[in-house]
Formats: structure tokens, C-alpha cells, sequence
């Protein structure tokens, strides 16, 4: 339990009480205490907390929330507390001032939790899978793949952090009409560099990127021109199966380049292979919730709300897209026994959302388990313009373009800055500014400076020092309690962005410590005259580092110790 967490429930303990209490003395008459909050003030003068019981009890009681408030006060007792005082205000809620000796309890919090501070187990070690990424194999990664790459690790990341069993996947489309499309490029690409571009017609519905001529090129220089010998059935697979691999593998590489390691690598292909594609319909026949009708077999989808029923299989015997969706997600749930999947898929994908939600229902599977967040695009701006294409290839800008305009770093914290379903500008030029303007540059130059403290300081003999040989008392100044706040906040919003399914919290929470530590640092000299206040303020110092160091860790930002 966090110091928010116990220090609520103190007050709420008390609050009640005190109910209880004038209900005895015939003060007040209710049947129920109602479920009232507590929460801090937006206003600092109203104190540290705050409660709007009054308020709730008033229909009960048949009394003013104001004179409610006031029985509240005179039947509570706060002895062995950290209530230092409590009012009545505005129209009725109860406001709490505490001893400043319940937030300095945090520097022993982290003191004891160290690189686990912030951790929770709100998941309960429940199995949660979170897919993200997935780009076609049959070409490189391109702007939005690097958002939703930031975005679905953070998650993930945040998960873990609050006590769920995370995995990461990467569901690798290798099957299916892109890969058919895949090999007819490749197909064409090879007989034309062998024979000429006028030898073989490139696909109108091809891919005309520069990769493709690239595979076909690599594939001659390895194996040679044999492939001319075979049918155009074998020639497209031989360089399919070539290609791919190497598709994939580069995947791979740009993708642990952005520090993104995924568990595992699922293929498409698989689900044809083992039959479970297949399966997965005559399932659905049995259940009554597909059918067949002209050659093809259909999908009820209008029985779960949708305008129009879904084609499974169509008329030449394929399976779509949406019946083989369809399979990989009952593996995810009863093969591989997930209690939740969460997908982050491009904006889109918003119509595929409910259908696929409706399968699920179809095959026995609670829908609310799949949770989808749809990603809106990205733009790259310089110089106030829209970047479209790269300066190294002249083409659109893929991942790989990105991470040479910029840092590793900047990429990471700037797309995680806003939440998914937003649009989102990636300045370019701020991203590589070095300057407070430059949020990323900011929160890190926050941690090398305190870096930079606690190494000058113990240089002259000033290391920092357990709790336990500390007078915290000499905390008092407004910077320094609003800085402990800050760092007790950690664990909540670890909270609150797993529960909320959004990461960009932690980007948030990193820079709002920052700017605490910030403003702490220009009001409150470390190394003043007073050793004690020194030792002290050290320890907040060492605090707030090891608090950062922790936010950028969930989010995969390095924390320098020099810049």
C-alpha cells in the first residue's frame, strides 16, 4: 500500500468514525454512509486533503452539507494521526492539513525499494498480452509502426511494473494476399534484372519500393539465375522464403535498435499450417454463428450488432484475413490462456474492432478480455514544414530514417507524450534542441544535474545517508514538501496508467518531477551552511534520482549521470 493509499484510508477511517459517532449522540440520522472521496485540493491553501461526505450525506440526513461538515469536526478524533488540523469549507467539504512527517516517510519508501520503487500488484500476476507493431513483413517499418512501437513497449512496460505477467508479441503476416503480392513483386523483379525491365510487367498492384529490387539482386548474387528453370509458382516461393526471412531478421534489428525486445514472434502461417484457420470456422459452423451461402462461407455477424454478415472463406476455398484474426485470437485466449489481449492497431482498423469483439463473443470468449486502442498518425515537422520524404533515400520516412534524424531517446519520449487516439506533430528540431524547451532534454538533464551534486558534494566528504541517521524535520520549505508529493506520487500513477491502458502518464509524471526538482534546486541551497539541513536535502536529492531514473526505465529513456 502506497503513503496516498494509507494515508486515505486514515482519514477515511476517521471521517467514518466521526459519522458513527454523532449518529450515536442522535446528532445526525442516516441509514448507510455513502461511498465519499478523498482527494487532494486543487488549491494548496485548502489544505493536503480533502472530502465531500457532507455533501453525499445530505439527502439522508436531512441537513445542510454545512452543518454535516461541522458534526464531522467535532466528533472526530485524530489522535495517533497525521491530521494536524481540519476545516469546514465552501458548501460543505471538510478539508485536511497534515503534519508534513507523512510525506517525509516517502525518502524511507524509496530508501527501502530502491530501483523497485514504484512498483505495485494491482495485476496479481494475471497473464496479459500486449501486440503491438506487427508491420508487414514485405517491407520496412514506416513512421506510424515507430509510434505505435513506443506507445505498445511503454504499456507493456507499465504493466509490468504494476504486477501483471506481460508478454510482448509480434504477429507477423506471412501469409495471405500480401505475401502473394510480395512474390509476384520479387518474381518480376528478378527476371527484369537478369533479362531487363521490358523482360517481365510489374504488377500494377505491386510494392515499388527500392527493397524489392534490392531482395531480388541479393538472391541472384547468392543463388544464381536458376530460378528461371521453374515454374513461376516455385520461382515466387524460393523468393518468398528468401526475402522474408531477411524482411523479418531487419525487423528485428530496427526494432531491438529502438530497444524493443519482443517474447514472441508469431507467425500467420502457422495458424495454416496446423489447421487451427480451419478449424476455427467449423467451429463457428457448429456453434450456429457462420454459414454457407454462395460458394462462400459467412460469418453472422449481424447477430452481434453489425450491418452486414462477414465472409470467412471465400468462394475459391481462402480463408480472409478475418476468419485466420480470428484463430490467432482464440489462440491468444484458450491455447495460450491470456486473461487479457491488447492490441494497438492504426485508426484504420476502428471497423475490424467490433467484428472481431463479436467473434469472440461467438466462440464462448468474453469480448470486454480484447481491449484495442487505435493509434492515430503521425506527422514529422522541421522548420515548421511537413517532412514527407527522407533525405538519405528520397522516399517515405521509415523507422530506420527517424532514428538517424534523431535520438533514440527523443523518438521514444516524444511519441509517448500523447495518448494514442490523438494526432500527434513529431518536431524534429525540438526534438534535438538541448535546451528546457526540449522535454526529454529536460527530465534528463534533471537527473545528471542531481547526478552531478551528489557526486561534487561527496568529494567533500558529504555522502548521502540512511533515513535512520537523518533529521528530516528541517524539511519544511514549500519546494521541498511539494517535491516529496511528487515522488509519492510514482507509485499512483503506475497505477493509473495501467488502469487506464496509457503510458503517456509516465512521460507526464517524469517531467512534472522534474519540474519539481527544478524549481526545489532554485529555491533550496543542497550545500548550505546547515550540515544537518544539508544531509538532508542530499537525501531528497538522492530520492528524486533514483525516482527518475525509475520513470525513464518504464519508458526505456537512458538516465545520464553528465550531459
Amino acid at each position: 500500500m502506497t503513503i496516498y493509499e494509507q494515508t486515505k484510508n486514515t482519514i477515511y477511517e476517521v471521517i467514518k468514525n466521526a459519522l458513527l459517532q454523532a449518529k450515536e449522540k442522535g446528532e445526525l440520522q442516516f441509514e448507510a454512509i455513502p461511498d465519499f472521496a478523498i482527494e487532494e485540493p486543487r488549491e494548496k491553501e485548502h489544505g493536503d486533503f480533502a472530502t465531500n461526505a457532507a455533501m453525499l450525506l445530505a439527502r439522508q440526513a436531512k441537513k445542510a452539507p454545512r452543518a454535516i461538515a461541522d458534526s464531522i469536526l467535532a466528533n472526530m478524533d485524530t489522535t495517533g494521526t497525521y491530521i494536524q488540523s481540519a476545516e469546514a469549507a465552501g458548501a460543505g467539504f471538510v478539508n485536511f492539513k497534515l503534519d508534513p512527517a507523512y510525506i517525509r516517510e516517502i525518502l524511507t519508501v524509496i530508501e527501502n525499494e530502491g530501483e523497485n520503487f514504484g512498483r505495485v500488484n494491482v495485476g496479481e500476476g494475471k497473464k496479459i498480452m500486449v501486440e503491438f507493431v506487427s508491420a508487414n513483413p514485405t517491407g520496412p517499418m514506416h513512421m506510424g509502426n515507430a509510434r505505435g512501437g513506443a506507445l505498445g513497449d511503454c504499456l507493456a512496460s507499465v504493466l509490468d511494473w504494476a504486477g501483471y505477467d506481460v508478454t510482448r508479441e509480434f504477429y507477423i503476416n506471412d501469409a495471405g494476399n500480401q505475401i502473394d503480392k510480395f512474390g509476384r513483386s520479387l518474381e518480376a523483379r528478378y527476371i527484369q534484372a537478369i533479362r531487363g525491365e521490358d523482360a517481365a510487367e510489374f504488377p500494377e498492384d505491386g510494392y515499388h519500393g527500392e527493397d524489392i529490387r534490392e531482395r531480388a539482386k541479393a538472391y541472384i548474387k547468392e543463388h544464381g539465375e536458376g530460378l528461371l528453370d521453374l515454374d513461376s509458382d516455385a520461382r515466387r516461393k524460393a523468393l518468398v522464403e528468401f526475402a522474408l526471412e531477411l524482411n523479418i531478421e531487419d525487423l528485428k534489428k530496427d526494432l531491438e535498435k529502438y530497444r524493443i525486445f519482443y517474447d514472441i514472434w508469431f507467425r500467420e502461417s502457422v495458424l495454416h499450417e496446423n489447421g487451427e484457420a480451419r478449424k476455427t470456422v467449423d467451429e463457428l459452423i457448429e456453434r450456429g454463428y457462420a454459414y454457407e451461402k454462395e460458394g462462400a462461407i459467412w460469418f453472422r455477424a449481424t447477430d452481434f450488432g453489425e450491418g452486414k454478415d462477414e465472409v470467412l472463406v471465400r468462394q475459391n476455398g481462402f480463408l480472409t484475413y478475418y476468419a485466420v484474426d480470428i484463430a490467432y485470437h482464440k489462440n491468444k485466449f484458450i491455447d495460450r490462456g491470456f486473461d487479457t489481449v491488447i492490441n494497438i492497431w492504426g485508426a484504420d482498423h476502428h471497423g475490424h474492432v467490433a467484428r472481431l469483439k463479436g467473434a469472440m463473443k461467438a466462440l464462448g470468449i468474453d469480448p470486454e478480455r480484447l481491449e484495442v486502442i487505435l493509434m492515430q498518425l503521425v506527422r514529422l515537422v522541421s522548420g515548421g514544414e511537413v517532412v514527407r520524404m527522407s533525405k538519405r533515400t528520397g522516399k517515405s520516412i521509415t523507422l530506420k530514417d527517424l532514428l538517424e534524424e534523431t535520438s533514440i531517446d527523443a523518438a521514444r519520449f516524444f511519441f509517448n507524450m500523447r495518448q494514442a487516439n490523438s494526432h500527434f506533430d513529431f518536431d524534429l528540431d525540438l526534438a534535438v534542441e538541448q535546451s528546457s524547451e526540449n522535454p526529454v532534454f529536460y527530465v534528463q538533464y534533471a537527473h545528471a544535474r542531481i547526478c552531478s551534486i551528489l557526486r561534487i558534494l561527496a568529494e567533500q566528504g558529504m555522502a548521502v545517508q540512511p533515513v535512520s541517521a537523518l533529521d528530516l524535520t528541517c524539511l519544511v520549505a514549500e519546494q521541498e514538501i511539494d517535491l516529496m508529493k511528487k515522488l509519492a506520487d510514482f507509485p499512483e500513477t503506475i497505477k493509473q496508467a495501467a488502469s487506464l491502458r496509457e503510458p503517456s502518464l509516465i512521460t507526464r509524471y517524469a517531467m512534472d518531477l522534474a519540474a519539481a526538482f527544478h524549481a526545489f534546486y532554485a529555491a533550496c541551497k543542497v550545500n548550505s551552511e546547515d550540515k544537518k539541513l544539508t544531509s538532508a536535502r542530499l537525501k531528497l536529492c538522492d530520492a528524486t534520482k533514483t525516482t527518475l531514473k525509475n520513470a525513464m526505465q518504464v519508458m526505456s529513456i537512458s538516465a545520464p549521470e553528465q550531459m
